[in-house]
Parts: C-alpha cells; sequence; structure tokens
C-alpha cells in the first residue's frame, strides 16, 4: 500500500497527527459543530470518543493505513480529518471525517482545502476519494456536492444514522469554484 506523506496533503494548514495532548481541543471543534451532531443523533464527542476514533479502523485495514491528522493554524485546530489509505480498494482514498472549525466555514476555506486534498492525493495515484455522509443532512450533502462528490451505492441502512456513500474520481480536473 501507498504511503501518503501527510505534511504534503494541505497547503493551507499545517497537519499533525493527533495524539492524546490534542483530544480536549479536538472535543472543543466538534462542539462546535452541533448541528452535524443533530443530524447524526448522537451528543459530540468527549476525549474519550475522540480516542475511540483515532482507533477505530474499517475491515481489513491496519494502522499503517489511517491518518488521523489535525490542520492547525497559528497553534489553533481548525480542522478535523480522518483518511484511510486504500479503502474499500486500493485506488480509493476514504475521508472517514472532515470537520471544520465552525468559525471558518462559509467562507469558501472548507472548499479550498478539499481541493487541495484531493490534489494530493491524485499526485498519490488514488484514482478516487469516497466518504459517507449522514443521510438527511443536506449542508454535508450540499458541501460534498458543490465539491464534485456524487452518490453512489445503496445507503447503508442497518445502522443509525443511515450513511449515504458520495466519491470523486480523480485524475479529471479537481479544481474546484470557491464558495
Amino acid at each position: 500500500m501507498r504511503r501518503i506523506d501527510a505534511g504534503t496533503l494541505l497547503r493551507s494548514l499545517e497537519l499533525q497527527y493527533i495524539g492524546p495532548g490534542h483530544f480536549e481541543a479536538a472535543a472543543a471543534l466538534c462542539r462546535g459543530n452541533p448541528l452535524y451532531y443533530e443530524h447524526y443523533g448522537a451528543p459530540p464527542p468527549g476525549p474519550a470518543e475522540i480516542l475511540q476514533d483515532l482507533e477505530a479502523l474499517p475491515p481489513g485495514k491496519g494502522y499503517e493505513d489511517k491518518y488521523y491528522l489535525g490542520g492547525f493554524d497559528g497553534g489553533q485546530l481548525r480542522l478535523l480529518l480522518d483518511l484511510i489509505d486504500g479503502y474499500p480498494d486500493g485506488d480509493t482514498a476514504w475521508i472517514g471525517f472532515f470537520m471544520l472549525d465552525a468559525r471558518l466555514q462559509g467562507r469558501g476555506f472548507g472548499t479550498r482545502l478539499v481541493s487541495e486534498l484531493l490534489g494530493a492525493l491524485e499526485a498519490c495515484s488514488f484514482r478516487r476519494a469516497a466518504l459517507g455522509v449522514v443521510a438527511g443532512n443536506p449542508q454535508a450533502e450540499a458541501f460534498w456536492r458543490k465539491n464534485g462528490f456524487e452518490f453512489y451505492g445503496e445507503p447503508r441502512s442497518g445502522r443509525q444514522p443511515v450513511i449515504r456513500t458520495m466519491q470523486r474520481m480523480l485524475g479529471a480536473d479537481t479544481n474546484m469554484m470557491e464558495e
């Protein structure tokens, strides 16, 4: 499996691996996005749940495939990104979590970060980026559609909340419109 150089994924923020010293800041960033958790049907995570998220792996993947990253600006956590190398297949990068500081939303910054991320993934020879969104979360669906993602497959309805999968093929034009 290819190894992603986490330091090259974004230009607009400094990426660092999230560790125990970041758990409270990560939980605070999540608390600042209450609308997401309303749709998710659970309260925002605390530090213990951040650790669980950090340790969670999809079937057949190991920790060498997981990139649980924080995007920092001036020492402040602005983005949480969970990325899986080669899931569900070797040509796909799975975006397990992408949460931007609510104070930076609605200004085109999230779109710029997605554009940077997709460009870096394409440079790593990924052919597709995929993710799941909570069904019925119109803000998340609109954000990812605006960034070129399309729904595919059947919703994962055997769990709550229901998750709809989205994908974007890489290798074509990854320059997206600004918000």
